[in-house]
C-alpha cells in the first residue's frame, strides 16, 4: 500500500513507525471525532471541535486550542478513505472539493495529509504519515514547525488512547 504514492523527499515529509495496536484501532481513532479530539494535538494544546463527513469530498474540520485559550480553526476536505488502510485529506480544499484560501482554512500552510496503515505482526501496524507540499519552501516550513516531533507525539497519544479499546 505505501508504494502507491511516490514520496518526493524535497516536497514531502514522512513519519514512519511500527506501533503495537492494530490498523482497525488507528483508523477508528482517526475517523471518530470524539476519539480524535482526545489525541490530535500535542499536549498541552487540545482539540476542542471536530467535524468529519467520512466520504470523499466530505468536510474534515478541527479547532485546536492553545494553552492560553486561543482557538485555531482548520478546514479541509477528505479525498480518499480506505477503511483500516488509508486516509487522505487536504487543507487546500473544503467540503465538496471547493478550493479554499489560507485565510479561510485557518492555516497559512496548505498541504495534503496521508495516513497509510499496514498490518505488522500479530497485532501491530506499520504507520506511515506523509505531509505532501506544493514546493520545497512549504515542506521546509512545515518541517521547521515541528512535523516530525509533533506528529510523533500525537501518534504516541493516539496509541495510548486506543490501548485497551
Amino acid at each position: 500500500m505505501a508504494q502507491s504514492f511516490k514520496v518526493d523527499p524535497k516536497r514531502d515529509l514522512v513519519l514512519e513507525r511500527i506501533v503495537d495496536i492494530p490498523p482497525e484501532l488507528i483508523f477508528k481513532a482517526w475517523t471518530t471525532p470524539d476519539i480524535l479530539m482526545k489525541w490530535f494535538c500535542p499536549r498541552p494544546w487540545k482539540t476542542i471541535d471536530c467535524v468529519m463527513d467520512l466520504r470523499p469530498g466530505g468536510r474534515f474540520s478541527t479547532t485546536m486550542q492553545s494553552p492560553e485559550g486561543q482557538n485555531f480553526p482548520n478546514e479541509g476536505c477528505l479525498l480518499e478513505i480506505v477503511p483500516n488502510r488509508k486516509l487522505v485529506w487536504t487543507s487546500a480544499l473544503t467540503e465538496g472539493y471547493r478550493p479554499i484560501g489560507a485565510a479561510i482554512s485557518g492555516a497559512d500552510l496548505l498541504f495534503t495529509g496521508m495516513i497509510i496503515l499496514e498490518p505488522h505482526g500479530a497485532h501491530g501496524t506499520k504507520y506511515t504519515a506523509i505531509g505532501i507540499h506544493k514546493d520545497e519552501a512549504d515542506c521546509r516550513r512545515h518541517a521547521e514547525m515541528g512535523f516530525q516531533e509533533g506528529w510523533g507525539i500525537v501518534l504516541d497519544q493516539l496509541v495510548a488512547e486506543m490501548k485497551g479499546k
